[in-house]
Order: structure tokens, then C-alpha cells, then sequence
């Protein structure tokens, strides 16, 4: 069963080992937990709906209340709060696109707002209910998750949009096949979700961007359906596969998505390196990846991460062998750990192999075999879990992420760490920050970011020192030349900034697109773009 207030299965729990809990307390203090507010409570706080009961929704306040919000920290607090302002007044569960094109019949006759809601898992504010006078009709497209056609011969699938990570990888590996797209909220997200924020798996390094394995489908709107055919490559004017991408349901609803499949690969094994110090680490990443040796992953964790990984990995004695290990080989304090992966047959990933560790080599790195690899596979998807333990510990943990060229990397990820770190100078509190770099380009790099504070006396004020922190780091990333999303979408939270990075322009032409498909402004209002005020 899915947590109401928190990330994923109520069964899954990811202890944190009583030396992270040390290593919290001597860099930020001790952690004091804010009280967490019940099921039952929080039920009480749903008002009734605006909408009375119609065969093609649900008005139950279960409903409602676990469809209200996301992942991002303020629906987190909201959450454990209890008490989260907005709700949908109404969840649809359609199955088919027919069920879809009558919802958005429903909503002009009615006047209502949609909300595309896959697996719940956004982290800026996507899925969130308006403030608004219009009934609020939040769309589930749990239900149409089924792989419903394979082109083996094209390496074509065809899903409905609703598809979780396991549900997509289920389906295709019965067949011989994967789609390879594994975000670190693949357990819960969805196909649709990952086509409509541009999603990044942690392997695209291999497979691909979910804009590498678009391949087509179909956009219901108010005006039509929009369908974009298969084809390998075209010439014939610009790409519409780009309406769909990124379109944070502003646009339409998605009810069908065409991905590129491959071939299961016949081995895979992933790596960890130490490097002896950041400038060594950074320069070692980036020529790994413009010189295009056949990796799968590649992530780069800095120094203090590394550190942080390790006081969290548990298993004290082993790690302090490690740590001893490390130093007589040249990569003591400030090392930094490389995970990387190979993908393929036996031929090709010895081939691989052979080159990182030449090329590692050079750069002092520290072969330590495929042990920390494996352990990052096993908990690849469990990092979202230790929220949970940390909340209890009395800690608040966030991320936010950008990338940019690789001229700019270093420099941007150190007015990064340091807006955060400075952001609540001024309450006396500090923040431990620390990153890594996990999707690599030959023309620069993802930057991910993480960063650890105390909670407040309250949640009002445990929501300011976020956004305190957020609005620190988000404006210091349009400032210098960063996106303000690689891999989580604008969503609600990300919006203001968007202006800074398209232009007015650019802006102005995503508006029309808006107006077009949607010309009363019903889809997910306030997403991606201002809310049109009507």
C-alpha cells in the first residue's frame, strides 16, 4: 500500500545507521521532528466538493486527499501537516482514450479544470489543484498501463500512458526486450509522466533521454486530438513530438505513447572508482565522455558527498578498512567516488571496461571492483525512502538539480552549494549540501544537488526556510547560465523562472501553443506557465 504522507510503499523502509545520525548532529545540530498529523485528520480537512457525482469520477474524499498532492517538499510538509489547502474536487480513472476525449467534454460543457495526475511522484508542484473559483477534476491515468502493441521488426512499443516503470519493463522483458529508462522514481512514475516533464534515466548515457526514446503517440486536446506518427527521421518541418514533450499537460492529455524498445542487453555490471580529488574527478568525467567510450551510467559524486555516502553506508569497521585502503593508495581526504556502468554483451563490456579503466587510470583513480556498483544498484530506487527516516530523525532533505556546459560546471555547482549554504545565515542555521554529476554529455553535465537542514518550530516556518533556500539556489542557476530543470520539469515551483531562461519570445510562443490547444485555459492551470486569470 502506497503512503498517504510520504514517498512509496508503507512496507519499504530504509534504516539510516546510527553514525549518519551522529554525522547529522555534528554538522547541523540536533534534529527536532515536527508531529505528524493522522490519516483520519487530515480526511476531516477535505472540504466537500464542488462536483456532484457522475459516472466518469469519483467525488470520495479518500479519493481526493491521495491525489492532492506530489513529492516536492512542500507537498511533503503539506502532507504531514495535514492540511494541504487545495484538493481536486473530483478523480477520474479512465481506461481508454474515448473515456479521456469525454472528460474534456465534460470539463468545456462544465467548466472545469483538468489535472494529468501518472504515479504522483513529481517534485515541483505539477499535479498540485489550483486555487480556483472552477471545480478542480484531477485525471488518474493509472488504469490505461497496458503494453498494447510491439513492433519487433521497427523496435516499437506502444503503452498506454499510465504505465509505471516496472509495470513498462515487465511487459517489454516478457517479450526479450527493455526500454532502459530508469529514473530514480521509476518504481512509481509513469510512461506519460516521464514523456510530459522530459524525464532522464539513470542509464541514458546508453539508452537515451525519454525525447531519444519518444518515438509518437497522442495528445487529446480541446481541440482534437493530436496524433504524431512513427518514423525514424523527418524532414518535414518542425518536430511535433516536441508539443507533447515537456507540455506538463498544458497542452493535452497524453493517452498513448510510441517508445523506442531494445533488446535486453545479454550482461551489465556497474563499477566504483575513487579519484583523489575533485579537479582530478571532473576533468576524468568529462574526457570519458566526449571521447565516447561505450559506458551505460556515469555518476561523479563530489567530495562531500562521498564522504556523507559513506558515513551513511553503515557497516563502520568495513568502511574504515576502506578508508585506510583509499589513503595508502593516494585518494584520502577529498576523494571522490565515480560509479560507473557496462552495458552489453561479453565482448563489448570487456572492451569498455578496458578503456574507463585506462583512461581512470591516468586521472590516479582507485579500482574498487563491482561491490559499491552492485550496492548502488540494489538501492538505486530507495534514496526517496530515506526521507522518511531522516524526518523522524528531525531533519529535512531536499534536491534540486540543473546542468550546463562543461566550461561552466565547476563553477556553477559552487554558486550552487554556496547560495545553500548560506541561504539561513541569518536564523543561525546551517545546511549540508553536497553533490554529483549523473548525466554526462560531451558538452556538459547534469548537475544534482542535495541539501540537509533542520525543520523549523512549525511548519509555516520549516516551508519559508525551504523556500528560502529554493528561491536562493533557483535564481543563482538562471543567473548563470543553468537550466533551471534537467531531469524534474518546471511544474508549479520552477515557473517564475522560466522567463529568465526562454526569453519573452520563447514564452510568448509556448502561450500560444497553450491558447491553441486549450483556449479557455483549463489544462493544469499555473503549470509550466502563468495561469491565465478568467
Amino acid at each position: 500500500m502506497r503512503r498517504w504522507n510520504g514517498w512509496g510503499e508503507a512496507g519499504t523502509v530504509v534504516e539510516m545507521p546510527a553514525q549518519g545520525t551522529t554525522f547529522l548532529h555534528e554538522r547541523l545540530g540536533a534534529g527536532h521532528a515536527l508531529p505528524d498529523a493522522t490519516l483520519e485528520a487530515a480526511l476531516a480537512q477535505v472540504p466537500t466538493s464542488r462536483l456532484v457525482p457522475h459516472r466518469l469520477y469519483s467525488v470520495d474524499t479518500h479519493d481526493r486527499l491521495l491525489h492532492a498532492r506530489g513529492q516536492s517538499l512542500p507537498d511533503w510538509l503539506a502532507l504531514r501537516e495535514g492540511a494541504l489547502g487545495t484538493y481536486p474536487d473530483a478523480v477520474a480513472f479512465p481506461e481508454t482514450a474515448e473515456q479521456i476525449r469525454q472528460l474534456l467534454a465534460l470539463a468545456h460543457d462544465q467548466d472545469l479544470c483538468l489535472i494529468p495526475y501518472g504515479g504522483g511522484t513529481s517534485v515541483a508542484g505539477h499535479i498540485n489543484p489550483p486555487n480556483s473559483t472552477r471545480p478542480v477534476l484531477t485525471v488518474s491515468l493509472a488504469r490505461m498501463n497496458r503494453l498494447t502493441d510491439l513492433d519487433e521488426q521497427s523496435l516499437l512499443a506502444t503503452f498506454g500512458p499510465g504505465a509505471a516503470g516496472p509495470q513498462v519493463e515487465s511487459q517489454l522483458r516478457a517479450r526479450g526486450y527493455t526500454l532502459g529508462h530508469f529514473p530514480q522514481s521509476w518504481e512509481l512514475s509513469t510512461l506519460g509522466g516521464w514523456v510530459a516533464s522530459r524525464s532522464s534515466g539513470q542509464q541514458s548515457l546508453r539508452y537515451g533521454r525519454i525525447e531519444q526514446l519518444f518515438a509518437g503517440g497522442t495528445l487529446e486536446t480541446f481541440a482534437g486530438p493530436l496524433q504524431i506518427a512513427t518514423f525514424p527521421a523527418s524532414a518535414a518541418g518542425p518536430d511535433l513530438r516536441e508539443v507533447v514533450l515537456g507540455c506538463e499537460g498544458r497542452f493535452g492529455i497524453i493517452s498513448e505513447v510510441k517508445v523506442r524498445v531494445s533488446a535486453l542487453p545479454a550482461g551489465e555490471r556497474f563499477y566504483g572508482v575513487f579519484l583523489p580529488d575533485w579537479a582530478q574527478a571532473l576533468r576524468a568525467i568529462r574526457q570519458l565522455a566526449q571521447a565516447r567510450v561505450p559506458l551505460s551510467m556515469l555518476r561523479l559524486s563530489n567530495a562531500v558527498e562521498t564522504e556523507t555516502q559513506l558515513a551513511l553506508a553503515g557497516h563502520p569497521q568495513q568502511i574504515a578498512w576502506l578508508e585506510k585502503y583509499l589513503k595508502l593508495r593516494g585518494a584520502g581526504d577529498g576523494k571522490c567516488l565515480l560509479t560507473f556502468g557496462v552495458t552489453g554483451n561479453r565482448q563489448q563490456n570487456a572492451l569498455s571496461l578496458k578503456q574507463a579503466r585506462q583512461h581512470l587510470k591516468a586521472f590516479g583513480g582507485v579500482f574498487t571492483g563491482t561491490l559499491l556498483g552492485k550496492k548502488w544498484a540494489q538501492n538505486r530506487f530507495r534514496f526517496p525512502y530515506l526521507r522518511e527516516n531522516l524526518w523522524n530523525a528531525g531533519y529535512v532533505v531536499d534536491t534540486l538539480e540543473t546542468a550546463t556546459d562543461w566550461s561552466n560546471v565547476d563553477h556553477l555547482l559552487r554558486l550552487i552549494e554556496n547560495s545553500l549554504r548560506d541561504a539561513l545565515a541569518a536564523e543561525g542555521e546551517r545546511v549540508h549540501v553536497f553533490t554529483h554529476l549523473s548525466h554526462v554529455y560531451g558538452e556538459g553535465s547534469s548537475i544534482y544537488t542535495t541539501y540537509v537542514f533542520r525543520p523549523a518550530a512549525d511548519y509555516a516556518a520549516t516551508l519559508a526556510r525551504w523556500q528560502a533556500l529554493k528561491h536562493a539556489a533557483s535564481q543563482t542557476i538562471v543567473d548563470n547560465h543553468g537550466t533551471i530543470s534537467h531531469q524534474h520539469g518546471v511544474g508549479k515551483d520552477h515557473a517564475p523562472y522560466l522567463l529568465r531562461e526562454k526569453g519573452p519570445l520563447a514564452m510568448q510562443t509556448l502561450q500560444a501553443l497553450s491558447e491553441h490547444f486549450d483556449p479557455a485555459g483549463r489544462l493544469n492551470p499555473g503549470t509550466l506557465l502563468p495561469e491565465s486569470r478568467r
